[in-house]
């Protein structure tokens, strides 16, 4: 039925799903610095983190891969040549990817992050201190557990549109699910099937990835009030 291309596209999507969690690190810890830096004291750091926030929610994400990888990459090759290096820089389109999908959902895990951290009471860090436990210990205790699982239901939405913006990066040359699906609907001529056949490992993959933030909210909801995600 698919004239031999199974094992390509199953590559693909290796490929793709890689690219997502690598993605989905770098997005979580720029979301984690982004909402800390909005929740601080230091009027420069929630400046710098609104300003991230408001421009990467602003731009199209196929706009920020293009200037990334082109834009990086002229940029890149000049400053190189600035300081002496004549060798010609490509950017790897796999590293680009991973960069520009991080960088922009980054932005939208800051704001989950942020929610989650004000939905704490603030009572609770500060029973810690009273019984003598240290910032680092309130953090990875009390703070951190419960911001996360308060974080669940945002970041379950963050990935799951995450995992399905990766098809932008088909753009730059990466061997991903979606190039791996053009090039075997042009060499077949057969546009529905294989268009299909992609379709449908992007939604095995979200189909699977909603059940294990369904059970992951479960585990995390022992013992209190259960929400949905």
């Amino acid at each position: 039925m698919l004239h031999g291309f199974l094992p390509s596209l199953l590559e693909g999507a290796a490929v793709t799903l890689s690219l997502a969690l690598a993605s989905l690190a770098m997005a979580m810890l720029l979301g984690l610095a982004g909402a800390m830096a909005k929740l601080s004291s230091w009027r420069w750091a929630r400046g710098l983190a609104q300003v991230y926030t408001t421009l990467i929610r602003g731009v199209p994400d196929l706009l920020l891969m293009l200037l990334i990888f082109y834009g990086g990459q002229v940029g890149l090759n000049a400053l190189a040549l600035s300081v002496g290096h004549e060798d010609y820089i490509d950017i790897n389109p796999y590293a680009a990817g991973v960069l520009t999908i991080g960088f922009i959902f980054g932005a939208y895990l800051t704001e989950a992050f942020r929610g989650a951290f004000l939905a704490l009471p603030p009572g609770q860090a500060e029973a810690g201190l009273s019984l003598g436990m240290t910032p680092w210990q309130i953090a990875w205790r009390i703070t951190w557990p419960q911001m996360f699982r308060h974080a669940l239901p945002g970041l379950a939405n963050n990935w799951l549109v995450l995992i399905k913006s990766t098809a932008i990066v088909s753009v730059i040359g990466l061997s991903d699910l979606m190039t791996r699906g053009q090039q075997a609907a042009g060499t077949t001529r057969e546009p529905f099937v294989f268009y299909l056949a992609v379709a449908l490992i992007y939604l095995g993959f979200t189909s699977v990835s909603e059940l294990f933030f369904a059970q992951l909210q479960k585990r995390l909801s022992t013992g209190v009030s259960q929400g949905r995600l």
